[in-house]
């Protein structure tokens, strides 16, 4: 059997496949878990496996940095270490991967009903990939190209510096420094939390009036999604702006990440947020935003960037990687 998994602060999905006569995958199982509820992943190993198994090769997408093959996760109080998993699965063949890691694989395996070009200049290459999600937080990944194969490669560039681009930019950054005195990272802004923090500075800086309808404080009720709601419906202009300034500022930064890892071979997006505000992301401003890199325009010009429908695209990265 093959054992996959999609391990985040929220929730985790592990899935259990087999292969028929002609080699096809063939889920057995699996199930969806709420994180929070179980002390450590193991409890939740113990909840899902049959208790006659065999396992044959088990891989896990983890929301944290994976080093040494061990991962103390972001958001939760996990440790996840491969050696005990490899003597509690009963098989040499374990692996933990970073989450964004696991969806750059899972890129690859996904067809293209699953993928929406955001490039209309977009010119197919073979090249190294760069994937970008926002989500929860602001992770970013590369498909690094062997000559033969994508290689999957996992990085913490959503922590890097946020750099402004123009007046309002600025005012935003002396805003946030404010709240972040010691470091204002991308991921404060171009992730769910990053709504929140765009509304509240638009309202101090006197953009519009206050939307009745946003809740003054994260409770009960997502105020991330309600502004993001409300701005891409256009039916408030306060969340209409930040909506825009939100896919205006990932534009840049994915940009910014397809420049660093030359990119020739294109952009995944993914990620819980861009199918959310797919039409906006749509309208031309992330495009043209990624684009807006002076001298460097012509070589992104031609770059494709594909945004990922498939909210499975992680845990699908988990269940191919031995087959690399």
């Amino acid at each position: 059997m093959i054992l996959a998994g999609d391990i985040g602060g929220t929730k985790t999905v592990l899935s259990l496949l087999s292969r028929d006569a002609d080699g096809s995958l063939v889920c057995v199982q699996e199930q969806s878990f709420s994180s929070l509820q179980f002390a450590e992943f193991d409890n939740i190993l113990t909840a899902f496996l049959p208790a006659d198994v065999t396992i044959k090769t088990a891989c896990f997408g983890v929301a944290g940095p994976v080093v040494n093959q061990r991962c103390q996760t972001t958001n939760l109080p996990w440790l996840l270490d491969a050696a005990e998993l490899r003597v509690k699965l009963g098989t040499e063949k374990v692996k933990l991967l970073n989450d964004l890691e696991a969806m750059a694989l899972g890129m690859l395996y996904l067809p293209e009903q699953d993928l929406i070009e955001l490039n209309p200049d977009a010119v197919e290459q073979t090249g190294t990939i760069a994937v970008i999600a926002a989500g929860t937080g602001l992770g970013e990944a590369i498909l690094y190209w062997d000559g033969n194969k994508h290689q999957p490669m996992a990085t913490e560039g959503g922590h890097t510096d946020f750099a402004a681009q123009n007046a309002q930019q600025d005012q935003l950054l002396a805003y946030l420094r404010c709240r972040y005195p010691e470091h204002v990272s991308c991921e404060r802004l171009i992730s769910g939390i990053g709504f929140s923090h765009l509304y509240d500075f638009l309202c101090e800086q006197g953009f519009a009036s206050p939307c009745r309808d946003v809740p003054e404080c994260q409770g009960d009720v997502d105020r991330n999604a309600v502004i993001s709601r409300l701005g891409v419906a256009g039916e408030d202009p306060l969340c209409a702006e930040v909506v825009r300034l939100f896919v205006d500022l990932y534009g840049a930064e994915t940009g910014n990440l397809a420049l660093k890892t030359l990119a020739t071979g294109g952009v995944y997006v993914g990620g819980g947020i861009a199918p959310k505000i797919l039409p906006v992301l749509q309208s031309g401003q992330f495009i043209q935003s990624f684009k807006a890199k002076g001298r460097f325009y012509n070589l992104l010009n031609t770059v494709s960037v594909k945004i990922s429908m498939n909210p499975r695209t992680p845990l699908i990265g988990a269940i191919h990687y031995f087959e690399q």
